[in-house]
């Protein structure tokens, strides 16, 4: 399964301060108005199986480069990456992996198709109808016991959300995941947030830290630490996040001292850094990323998306529908 930016939506890598190249680049290889969630996750090269890389002529590639930089107009060549070409089972057709980043760090992968003289090329996705379509993601690796939990722990669909509390995508996604955990679906659906702090934001670590210490204090007062984050997002700074987080503290009737040491202990830091590892092993580069039941929904995804993959595990008609 080969990622693409197939709809992948502005969620995608719009927020941050200078993100325009990037979304203007999105934006021209958007292809149909399903959603986001046909990004496949395991990120894999662009190659048939058991297909040999070739090389290419390094002239030719650096004027494609150029081509691709001033089209999609990226400031910085190096934010283009292309990787090793491939034949693929159509005659004539080549292929390589396309990766274009952002200066948050933040990256979306194609699938670039192109003639033997590439000067003629393809931005899509290669499809091959007779593999599995959700790609859907192997979660046995990811560490999901001892995390934050909204519903029943016996639910038939797991959301696994990883989110980062200076986003503010994931503070759009907060309230409609509570509502499918806690109105649409209740008692089918659970919901497992695991922490993934992007490097651009300056403060979300530290409030992972401390959701994460008043979790194990009271598991409730996670998701009160998680909807003040998001709710009061443009009044955090670095600077007065621990004035925050007393308030938080204060207001939850949590133990102050002791959820400082906490959140100054190496411990909890690890953590934090592991549930970024677990993104990283499912190619999570973005947030919000969901998972229901290992399938990815990249992005803000229109509630209804969400819907569609629920209902589709749960064998059930979408719940506008059971309603008439």
């Amino acid at each position: 399964m080969y990622r693409s930016l197939h709809n992948t939506s502005y969620a995608k890598l719009r927020y941050g301060r200078k993100i325009v190249a990037i979304a203007a680049f999105v934006g021209a290889v958007l292809l149909s108005g399903v959603g986001s969630s046909v990004l496949a996750q395991n990120g894999r090269a662009a190659s048939p199986a058991g297909a040999a890389a070739f090389a290419t002529d390094p002239a030719r590639d650096a004027v494609l480069k150029s081509y691709l930089q001033k089209h999609f107009k990226i400031p910085n060549p190096a934010l283009i990456e292309l990787g090793p070409a491939f034949r693929t089972r159509f005659d004539g057709l080549l292929a390589r992996q396309l990766v274009v980043s952002n200066e948050q760090g933040q990256r979306v992968t194609t699938t670039l198709f192109f003639d033997k003289n590439e000067d003629k090329a393809i931005i899509g996705q290669f499809i091959d109808v007779g593999t599995e379509p959700w790609g859907r993601v192997n979660m046995g690796a990811v560490s999901l016991d001892d995390r934050p939990m909204l519903g029943p722990a016996d639910a038939p669909v797991t959301i696994v959300e990883f989110a980062d509390f200076e986003c503010p995508f994931c503070a759009h996604a907060f309230s409609m995941l509570e509502t499918l955990v806690n109105t649409t679906y209740k008692g089918k659906v659970k919901a497992i947030y695991k922490n993934y702090p992007l490097n651009a934001h300056l403060w979300a670590i530290k409030a992972a830290e401390a959701a994460e210490c008043a979790r194990l204090q009271n598991p409730a007062a996670f998701w009160d630490f998680a909807r003040y984050f998001y709710t009061n997002q443009g009044s955090i700074n670095p600077e007065n996040l621990q004035q925050h987080v007393d308030k938080l503290v204060n207001s939850q009737k949590l133990d102050r001292p002791s959820l400082k040491a906490c959140m100054d202990n190496p411990q909890t830091e690890a953590r934090v850094k592991q549930d970024q590892l677990d993104g990283n092993s499912v190619q999570v580069t973005s947030t919000p990323t969901f998972f229901v039941n290992g399938i990815p929904v990249v992005g803000l995804p229109d509630g209804k998306i969400l819907e569609f993959v629920i209902d589709s595990e749960l064998g059930e008609k979408p719940p506008s529908a059971s309603a008439h």
